[in-house]
């Protein structure tokens, strides 16, 4: 059996193990194509005897840039990784700008992109990219050289033995990839990652995935070029997992229905659409049927596991199982086991909700600069604990410092930011990752995360405020889709809110009130504003008075990653939000 120190030794390992005949799985005009380890490996082997031809040399850069997860993105990383070259995965929705900074700042010399959209703007900005040789689409697009010519031009095996040579040339401390964060501030970090880093954190990660070899499907839709999904399906390989692509994030829903994926992962936000849309079907329902739905959601929204709530509870939740909750397992395909959630805080109701109904929700904790898992729960072995992000995996090692920063040490932490010597040396300390994070571990082992060193700001009064705690409880509200909370250096806490408003409307017209037709309309109608005083209210019991939100302005503009009101995973770009609102922040501080 191969040992696994370096990445591309996933699937060699998988092809000895496992021998998958559906490794990876996309779909193509309505079909699922199935690739096999073998062909997989063959492909892969085939893209880096066509880059040595190309005059590929060891440690040169090669970008990646896809819209959705899909088999040919796996192949060239593989086939990327073998030559010694190292791959530089990049968000497909960022700006055309950034795409020619990370272009220019990495160095790249070849980029594959997935489709049309990417190619153009790639297009506008390619005559500032001096070191960019050339462009291959996965798509067939016209003057886009195909990723297929590739392939045939290394379809001759007589090179092989030079890849060979080159495989054997990379050691596990070599630089595997840069990762650029998309940053919630400034230009993108460009996080160095090794074969070491990224391969230890699949094997530790892999005791914590309840999956059974050869009868295991995965359904990837997270961005693979964020670390998260790209080590899971490291992780996946290593575990006999068969990987398929969701189309995307809006044919999610149906393509749960045709794979009936075991695992999955999400990032909150993801869960929190799943939850609202269920939530819409059973206010919809009248009579016997919805007194018994919200029954159910009030019963799990006190779930404990392990039966903590007593042998009456456990009789109800059985029933609520089979009378409403089985039927939120069919939308999601019927057969998930598990669903990995990471990248941002997740509201302790939802790891409530979805547990109770089956649905195992496990939270974990980490960073692009730890490739990225430190912690995640476990529903085995009494490793899931609500509110916390579970127990460490292993190798790693956790400090708290006296601020209740998290600070961290493992395999799994980055080489460095790429020619940033200065903001490397000021997160790398004697060995220690720090994380930028305030947490603590309690005495059995789990890691709780307070709050975003970074994002909490002191009042005028000198009262410090975690703005995502206070996030988190607004946005249990179904009047709000996204919230901010600001105040920094202010006499008192106050936020700017994107309502919900395909719910509003909803609501609205239940209750015949009169809200408007636009956006616009919506955010300034005294009665929506009203109500959602009302649910600010409700929400600011459960805090110090220092930290209630004492005001509030409503935004008529979806906050989207798009606009760049949000980060590809979906966290909040508070110095834009704040930029695009000062008028609104203005108002609210007179």
């Amino acid at each position: 059996m191969p040992t696994i120190t370096r990445l591309f030794d996933f699937p060699y390992y998988q092809l000895e193990k496992y021998n998958l005949s559906d490794a990876l799985v996309t779909k193509y005009d309505g079909v699922w194509v199935k690739t096999s380890t073998k062909e997989y490996l063959d492909k892969a082997n085939t893209i880096s005897r066509a880059l040595l031809r190309l005059n590929i040399q060891k440690n040169e850069k090669i970008a990646l840039i896809s819209t959705n997860n899909r088999t040919e993105w796996n192949i060239c990383d593989i086939g990327i990784l073998q030559t010694g070259a190292q791959t530089v995965p990049i968000y497909p929705t960022i700006t055309a700008e950034d795409y020619e900074y990370v272009l220019n700042h990495s160095e790249a010399s070849y980029c594959f992109v997935s489709d049309e959209e990417v190619y153009e703007k790639l297009k506008s900005v390619r005559k500032n990219i001096p070191n960019l040789k050339e462009v291959y689409s996965y798509n067939d697009i016209k003057g886009c050289k195909s990723w297929k010519e590739l392939l045939e031009l290394g379809e001759d095996n007589s090179n092989q033995d030079e890849v060979e040579k080159r495989k054997d040339s990379v050691v596990t401390t070599d630089l595997a990839t840069i990762i650029y964060t998309s940053g919630t501030t400034g230009r993108p970090k460009g996080v160095m990652l090794s074969h070491q880093n990224i391969a230890s954190n699949a094997i530790n990660c892999a005791p914590r995935f309840p999956v059974v070899p050869k009868d295991t499907k995965a359904l990837s839709f997270l961005p693979v070029c964020h670390i998260y999904e790209r080590m899971l399906l490291y992780l996946y390989q290593y575990t006999g997992v068969s990987i398929y692509f969701a189309e995307s994030i809006e044919s999610l829903s149906d393509n749960l229905k045709e794979v009936k994926p075991q695992v999955m992962t999400a990032v909150p936000r993801v869960l929190e659409k799943v939850y609202d849309k269920i939530i819409a079907k059973g206010a919809d329902l009248t009579g016997v049927k919805k007194k018994l739905f919200f029954w159910a959601v009030e019963l799990g929204l006190k779930y404990e596991p392990y039966g903590q709530n007593g042998w009456w509870y456990e009789q109800q939740l059985k029933l609520a199982r089979k009378l409403i909750f089985s039927k939120w397992a069919d939308a999601l395909g019927g057969e998930i086991k598990v669903i990995a959630c990471g990248s941002a805080a997740l509201q302790p109701r939802l790891a409530r909700v979805f547990n109770a109904a089956g649905l195992n929700v496990m939270e974990g904790y980490g960073l692009t600069e730890t490739s990225p898992v430190i912690s995640v729960n476990d529903m085995r072995d009494n490793g899931f604990k609500i509110g916390t992000v579970g127990k460490l995996v292993s190798e790693g090692e956790v400090k708290i410092a006296d601020d209740g920063e998290i600070l961290y040490k493992g395999p799994n932490v980055m080489i460095g930011y790429y020619k940033d010597i200065e903001k490397t040396n000021e997160v790398l300390i004697n060995g220690y990752f720090h994380t930028g994070d305030i947490g603590e571990v309690d005495n059995e082992g789990f890691l709780k995360i307070t709050d975003r060193k970074k994002e909490m700001f002191k009042t005028s009064g000198g009262k410090y405020v975690a703005p995502q705690i206070l996030e988190n409880a607004f946005k249990q509200s179904r009047f709000i889709e996204q919230i901010m909370v600001i105040g920094e250096g202010q006499k008192m806490p106050a936020a700017l809110i994107q309502p919900n408003f395909d719910f509003i409307k909803d609501w609205a017209s239940r209750k015949k009130i009169n809200i408007g037709t636009t956006n616009n309309d919506i955010a300034q109608n005294q009665e929506v504003i009203s109500r959602i005083q009302e649910e600010i209210d409700e929400a600011n019991e459960k805090f110090g008075n220092w930290e209630k939100v004492k005001r509030f302005e409503l935004t008529s503009e979806i906050w989207s990653i798009e606009a760049g009101h949000l980060t590809p995973t979906m966290k909040l770009k508070r110095k834009i939000i704040l930029e695009k609102y000062k008028d609104l922040y203005s108002k609210i501080y007179n």
